[in-house]
């Protein structure tokens, strides 16, 4: 009975080792795989695949069928996890194909995100917020720096920080870029202003104005100088002969007096009155 049990354990382990040099023949292959015996990538930063888009390319693979192979990861026996082509994925269930070519490779959970998300930020569909969301993931999930990220996606380093910076746009406005109201040019107007209230009032003028990403631009400019500031040196100054003589006037009239100076040494003196009865007073004094 040991005998029986040691020589069944043994048998268990050859299986073993020949199912892991099959697997092993598999890495780097492409293969037909059942499409039931692949699951989609948990990793997957894009939940919204659009109907219409999907339907066209599952026509196109009926006609033509799969042009580029997926990939997938091996778990175990028979079953795979999607690293990247998720749309081909769907789009050949919706035709009610059975199996998918695909291109079998190693990769850890870490890899498995940095894949998707690099994949995704290639993708030429992708709304701006969306490209913004997977650079952030890739700073705050894989620790990847912008330099980093730069040379994984091909991308220059300024690019990838203007993306970045769409994310302190207020939520509102962020949707109003994913549903293409506005375009990523006007959210890298309206960033330059701090305040989110301001951000949003802005927003809502390019809406009821249609404006314009350089419209947007010089409005933003205009907000942030604020109204001009009179420019105090250009205002001539009172002269002394007048400045020595407004307590006599003001002693004479009673009142406060004020001296308005203009260009070329012009002026103007202003007195006031508070009712008619001083008005009719003042008068007076001026006859």
């Amino acid at each position: 009975m040991a005998k029986a049990t040691k020589k069944q354990a043994l048998g268990r382990g050859l299986s073993a080792l020949l199912k892991d040099s099959t697997t092993d023949k598999l890495i780097g292959s492409i293969i037909e795989l059942n499409l039931d015996s692949i699951e989609v990538n948990p990793y997957q930063p894009r939940f919204h695949f659009d109907s219409e888009a999907l339907q066209e390319l599952a026509n196109s693979i009926k006609e033509l069928g799969i042009v580029q192979p997926i990939t997938v990861r091996k778990l175990e026996e028979n079953k795979y996890q999607l690293v990247s082509g998720e749309r081909r994925f769907r789009a050949s269930k919706l035709i009610g194909n059975k199996s998918i070519p695909a291109y079998i490779r190693t990769a850890n959970d870490q890899e498995m995100l940095e894949m998707a998300l690099v994949e995704n930020i290639q993708r030429k569909d992708l709304d701006p917020i969306e490209v913004a969301l997977s650079y952030q993931r890739l700073i705050d999930e894989i620790n990847l720096t912008q330099e980093e990220m730069s040379k994984r996606v091909g991308k220059k380093r300024s690019t990838i920080s203007n993306y970045l910076r769409l994310l302190k746009l207020d939520p509102i406005i962020q949707t109003g870029i994913r549903d293409k109201f506005i375009s990523m040019g006007h959210g890298r107007a309206i960033i330059n202003i701090d305040s989110q209230d301001e951000q949003l009032t802005i927003y809502e003028k390019i809406l009821k104005g249609k404006l314009s990403v350089r419209q947007t631009e010089n409005l933003v400019k205009t907000i942030k100088e604020g109204i001009p500031k009179t420019d105090h040196t250009k205002i001539p100054q009172v002269p002394f002969y007048v400045k020595n003589s407004i307590g006599e006037l003001q002693e004479h009239f009673n009142c406060n007096i004020r001296v308005k100076m203009m260009k070329n040494n012009n002026g103007k003196i202003v007195i006031p009155f508070t009712s008619e009865k001083d008005f009719i007073r003042i008068k007076k004094l001026l006859e």
